[in-house]
């Protein structure tokens, strides 16, 4: 019998990079753009791509992105329980 390892998305070539930023580094990043973690787009606790980061509700992911004219494109999303 053939044992199958796990297929780990946040591994995968096509997946953005997706990190838990700190405390302190959520606070900047709000205040900078004057909002709230209710004002970010939204990204599921469950969802593959952050299962492995141990995120809470409130937490915020910042995902940098490969771009061919940016060099690198870096969002942020707030943590939602769903």
């Amino acid at each position: 019998m053939v044992k199958e390892e796990a297929f780990r998305v946040e591994e995968h070539v096509l997946v953005p990079k997706h990190e838990k930023i700190s405390e302190a580094e959520k606070k900047k990043v709000l205040e900078e753009h004057n909002i709230t973690v209710h004002d970010l787009p939204k990204i599921l606790r469950s969802d593959p791509a952050i299962a492995h980061l141990d995120c809470k509700e409130g937490d915020v992911i910042r995902i940098r992105r490969k771009s061919l004219t940016a060099g690198e494109s870096v969002f942020y999303r707030g943590v939602i329980d769903g």
